[in-house]
């Protein structure tokens, strides 16, 4: 007979979610009150954007792609659009989106290694060759160098004869999350902010139907934040923006109709379904009270996600293919509209064309053999969801009550104090895996002999990337008239 008394209680580590809300043993009727939450389609929009779910669309499988040179890219992006991939999600390199041309002495050391380097016209050419951009939609994660990429975006559009009012995709354009985590801006906050309202306004005229700006909270909750955290910087951001616009004397409806947002996926599902069902319905309540927004389709919360990044491991990487698996369920329970996979070596290298594949067969075997997506919000009535979503409720607007407090997202940027609360959020993860007070498998529990490996099957760089890069970037600077160059 077991001595129940001296056993330690099962998951007593996981009393609290990740954003530190305490979880009871059993949620009732009672604690989760009266369940009104509207029907999917319908303000607030707790319970999803559309009335009918994926039964009507499925979600855009984007899976985030780039390395070397545009060619090399391109033949990954043609790989992965003839295995079912439904939308292409540019992935560029350190150099491009920073602005430094390849042959720059700060540039060279990382030319073609996170992401495609994307230099010229003629480049971004290649990248889209055989590809028809006005049946695929494009995402780009770039940010201090949007207008430029999102130039090169038309012009590439223009001489293929693809009218730029069926241009469909998005730049990421948010630089207010780049101070925080990423890096990659070039100016300052304010000069910034007025130069991705410049792009916003043209693209609202020029590319209707294609998103100007995605408001990221992704690089924020991997660089330490809670989820509850990043939903809350997010909205503060997105808020940020409509201000920004507003000020610019931009039409408020027609700016919120074509912004979307962008976050991670991480492993406590119930949290994550909860945080994406609370941040739909406040975006839409804040917009419908603070500037009287109307119309129904402005206060749509359109979002896309990435599963995997910090959640990952390097240790006994195999396991990664579990945790993308369980991160698709609960994107897709909290009701994306677009979803990228990691491949499960990403912890440690760009993918191989194995893993890409891997990654990608994930999200078609959750949409065409698990029935998630069968009814829309399968989990909406549930006395935790709903009492979760709540709690997160409450948690998000906590948090951006001491951001409004401080005097606004902006200043908190500008004089770096969002900066620290993030990273000393990033310390106390760590602390937390080190310690084991945060179970990873393969990492605190069930870790092997530090001489095992299961790595497998190793990505490799063409070594010839940066001489071939550097020449063609030569070859553009030789031929181009530098007169019409200096006059522009």
């Amino acid at each position: 007979m077991t001595d129940t008394a001296t056993q330690k209680p099962a998951y007593d580590h996981l009393s609290h979610t990740p954003s530190g809300i305490e979880v009871p043993v059993i949620v009732t009727g009672e604690m989760a009150g009266k369940i009104d939450i509207g029907a999917p389609g319908q303000f607030p929009f707790t319970r999803g954007i559309f009335e009918n779910g994926y039964r009507g669309r499925l979600w855009t499988i984007r899976q985030y792609s780039g390395f070397g040179t545009a060619e090399s890219t391109n033949e990954r992006y043609r790989f992965l659009l003839d295995r079912g991939q439904t939308g292409l999600s540019v992935a560029l390199d350190l150099p491009t989106q920073c602005g430094y041309d390849p042959d720059d002495a700060m540039a060279m050391s990382e030319i073609g290694k996170v992401g495609v380097s994307l230099s010229n016209l003629a480049e971004a050419e290649i990248l889209f060759d055989q590809i028809d951009l006005s049946k695929i939609s494009t995402s780009f994660t770039i940010n201090g160098t949007a207008a430029i990429i999102y130039a090169m975006y038309l012009a590439v559009a223009d001489k293929k004869g693809v009218p730029r009012a069926q241009l469909t995709g998005t730049i990421q354009n948010d630089i207010l999350k780049e101070y925080v985590a990423r890096g990659t801006w070039i100016f300052p906050v304010r000069p910034s902010m007025r130069l991705i309202a410049d792009s916003v306004l043209y693209a609202n005229e020029q590319t209707p139907r294609f998103n100007p700006i995605s408001i990221a909270g992704a690089h924020v909750r991997d660089a330490g934040s809670t989820a509850a955290e990043e939903m809350a910087y997010t909205l503060a951001n997105g808020l940020a923006y409509v201000d920004e616009f507003k000020r610019r004397g931009g039409d408020i409806e027609k700016f919120a109709k074509r912004l979307s947002f962008f976050f991670y996926v991480h492993m406590d599902l119930f949290e994550e379904v909860a945080k994406f069902r609370a941040g739909r319905r406040m975006w839409a309540k804040m917009l419908s009270e603070r500037y009287g927004v109307k119309d129904e389709k402005a206060l749509q919360f359109r979002f896309g996600v990435v599963c995997g990044g910090s959640s990952l491991t390097a240790a006994q990487p195999m396991n990664n293919v579990v945790r993308v698996g369980i991160e698709t369920m609960a994107a897709v329970m909290g009701g994306a509209q677009s979803i990228f996979t990691c491949a499960f070596d990403e912890a440690y290298q760009i993918p191989t064309e194995t893993s890409a594949e891997i990654a990608l067969r994930t999200q078609q075997i959750v949409a065409e053999e698990s029935g998630v997506g069968r009814t829309v919000d399968p989990l909406g009535g549930s006395f935790y969801v709903e009492w979760l979503t709540d709690q997160m409720e409450e948690k998000i607007t906590q948090i951006m009550d001491e951001l409004d407090e401080y005097g606004g997202v902006v200043k908190a940027i500008e004089d770096g104090y969002l900066q620290a609360k993030v990273a000393e959020r990033a310390r106390e993860r760590k602390s937390a895996t080190d310690s084991g007070a945060r179970p990873v498998v393969g990492v605190n529990v069930g870790k092997r002999d530090k001489n095992e490996s299961d790595k497998g099957e190793m990505f490799s760089q063409d070594p010839e990337t940066v001489k071939q890069v550097l020449a063609k970037h030569e070859g553009i600077m030789a031929s181009r008239d530098q007169a019409a160059v200096d006059k522009s």
